[in-house]
C-alpha cells in the first residue's frame, strides 16, 4: 500500500511541474525598460516621464502599462554606460511591437547657470513612440531607451529652448 501512495504522490509532483513549465511558457514575461543617454554640451536636460505602456503582437491594438517611475530625470546623469529603471511589468505575450514614454510639461534645459523651460510643440503630455519588435528572451529581458539630449534640444532663433525627442533601442 505505502508503494502506491509514493508512486501516486511521484506522478502528482511530476504533472504538477509539467504543469506549471508549459504555463510558463504560455505565460508571463518580465520587461524592464531603462533609460540612458549620449554626452551633450549642456549642464542639465531635464525630461518628464509620465508613464510608459508597450504594445504587443502586432495582430492585437491593446497597450500594456507599465510600472512606471514617474519623474523628471536629468539625462546628463545618465551618461557612459549609467542607466535608470524607467519601468517594469509582466507581460502575457513574449513579442514587443512598441514602446511609448509619454513626458509631461515639467522638461527643462541649464545653460551657463541659468535654466530655460523646453517647449514642445502641444503644450502638454506627449507620446513618444519607439519601435522594437523584438521577441523577449525567457522570463526576463531589458530594454534600454538611448534619449538622445544632444539631438533632441534645438534653440530657436528667439531664444527658446525646444524639445524634439530622438529616441533609439540600444542592444
Amino acid at each position: 500500500m505505502k508503494k502506491i501512495t509514493l508512486a501516486t504522490a511521484v506522478i502528482a509532483v511530476f504533472s504538477a511541474l509539467v504543469f506549471l513549465a508549459c504555463n510558463k511558457e504560455k505565460g508571463s514575461y518580465k520587461l524592464d525598460v531603462h533609460m540612458t543617454d549620449a554626452p551633450a554640451a549642456f549642464e542639465e536636460v531635464n525630461v518628464d516621464i509620465q508613464e510608459v505602456k508597450v504594445k504587443l503582437r502586432k495582430d492585437t491594438s491593446a497597450w500594456v502599462s507599465l510600472s512606471t517611475n514617474a519623474g523628471v530625470y536629468n539625462l546628463l546623469g545618465l551618461q557612459n554606460g549609467v542607466d535608470t529603471l524607467l519601468a517594469t511589468g509582466i507581460l502575457p505575450s513574449n513579442f514587443v511591437q512598441e514602446i511609448r514614454l509619454f513626458l509631461g510639461t515639467n522638461n527643462s534645459i541649464k545653460v551657463g547657470g541659468q535654466t530655460f523651460p523646453l517647449v514642445m510643440d502641444n503644450g502638454t503630455q506627449t507620446k513618444l513612440m519607439i519601435k522594437v519588435d523584438k521577441e523577449l528572451n525567457g522570463t526576463l529581458d531589458s530594454l534600454i531607451v538611448d534619449f538622445d539630449a544632444n539631438l533632441s534640444v534645438v534653440l530657436e532663433g528667439n531664444g527658446t529652448y525646444r524639445l524634439s525627442p530622438v529616441l533609439t533601442l540600444k542592444n
